[in-house]
């Protein structure tokens, strides 16, 4: 038995997926703890149950595609459970997570037919259940680091997040990854910090660091480049399409993620930067956020 800790927040793999993380997950490596069935756990994932929502009545808050296995997903709500659906032409994965809090999290992924994508991104999403009412959540953005402290560089898919920080690292001596993808920010001792996690997109980069955030930056294309820090209400906007989308369909959820992205906005500043894809847009940024 294995625990991982992420975040801060330990959760534990339980039945047939266990030896999936254990094995051929790779990204969940520096993030593994020995298990100890006496410490407690914000999570704990039960695999392999026998689960139907069949006759459960439901309602659905949202579906998405998960275009990485080409399925989609389906994020309900019963009387006492989260629900979320992963479903292709082949297989439908379950999750269900208690609304109490308890981090108690059920799925049937489990032998022979177990999708490791759709485990992989269901644990992630139950985990950003439990975290958001640890006041923390992940972000789906590209990080830095840079003299010692982490640089968030947020945007839509396509708009050049993994580009930006490649310039980074190539152009600003000192410069390395942290998370490419999908990295969690909290408060810890009272500084927002940014932490890696197992979930880093196509680039492999899981590092199990964390990092004072120095600022964030929304990126958009650009025939030029221009960088302006942004106030609070457009901060807001700049950030809040980055955290879970899908939990803005649920009221409680909603108020925890409002509530990390409070914490966040009153410490970090937050600017958006209009860009071309050349090392002066690199160097641009830089300057603006360390030598201000």
């Amino acid at each position: 038995m294995s625990d991982y800790i992420v975040a801060n927040l330990r959760f534990r793999v339980v039945g047939p997926a266990s030896e999936l993380f254990a094995t051929h997950l790779p990204g969940f490596k520096p993030f593994t703890v020995e298990g100890d069935a006496c410490v407690e756990c914000d999570m704990v994932v039960e695999s392999g149950c026998e689960l139907s929502i069949d006759g459960v009545e439901c309602k659905e808050l949202t579906r998405f595609e998960f275009s990485e296995s080409e399925a989609e997903c389906v994020f309900l709500r019963s009387e006492e459970h989260y629900i979320l659906t992963i479903t292709n032409a082949e297989q439908q994965h379950i999750f269900t997570s208690k609304r109490d809090d308890s981090g108690c999290v059920r799925t049937n992924a489990g032998g022979a037919n177990m999708n490791p994508s759709f485990v992989r991104f269901g644990v992630w999403f139950m985990l950003n259940i439990v975290a958001v009412q640890h006041s923390v959540a992940a972000v789906h953005s590209s990080v830095i680091v840079c003299h010692n402290e982490a640089v968030m560089f947020l945007g839509e898919s396509g708009t050049g997040k993994s580009t930006h920080t490649r310039l980074w690292r190539e152009n600003i001596e000192g410069a390395t990854l942290l998370n490419d993808d999908s990295p969690f920010v909290g408060v810890q001792n009272g500084q927002v910090v940014a932490f890696g996690s197992p979930w880093s997109g196509k680039t492999p980069c899981y590092k199990n660091e964390s990092y004072p955030i120095r600022a964030i930056v929304r990126l958009s294309q650009a025939p030029h480049n221009s960088i302006c820090r942004l106030r609070s209400l457009l901060a807001v906007g700049a950030l809040l399409p980055s955290l879970p989308p899908a939990f803005a369909f649920d009221e409680k959820l909603e108020d925890a993620v409002m509530n990390v992205l409070s914490a966040v906005i009153g410490a970090v500043p937050v600017y958006h930067l209009e860009c071309l894809p050349n090392a002066a847009a690199a160097q641009l940024s830089h300057d603006t956020i360390f030598c201000v």
